[in-house]
């Protein structure tokens, strides 16, 4: 499964945990923070995250941290960018950065 694949699969799951319709019904487009989550929701989904992309990849790599907030486009603004710095993270995480 590729990330982008594997992010929304996430966020789709969440939704029905969550029980949040646009989330469930996610697309890569589907914004997150500040339209279907709020700053807690985004707090939930980030740990759950974390701890699914360890039991699916073994790594265990840390989404909110500084460097998550000093990027030009938050990662957490949409399906999409946040499952590409996901891949940035297990990309870097796998090369051992």
């Amino acid at each position: 499964m590729n990330i982008d694949a594997f992010v929304l699969q996430f966020v789709q799951i969440f939704g029905e945990e969550q029980n949040n319709q646009a989330l469930i019904n996610a697309s890569e487009d589907t914004r997150l923070f500040g339209e279907h989550l709020d700053s807690m929701g985004i707090v939930f989904l980030v740990t759950d995250l974390e701890s699914q992309i360890f039991e699916e990849f073994g790594l265990d790599i840390t989404l909110a941290d500084e460097r998550a907030m000093s990027q030009k486009t938050s990662p957490f603004r949409s399906v999409k960018t946040l499952a590409s710095y996901v891949e940035i993270l297990i990309t870097e995480s796998k090369a051992g950065k």
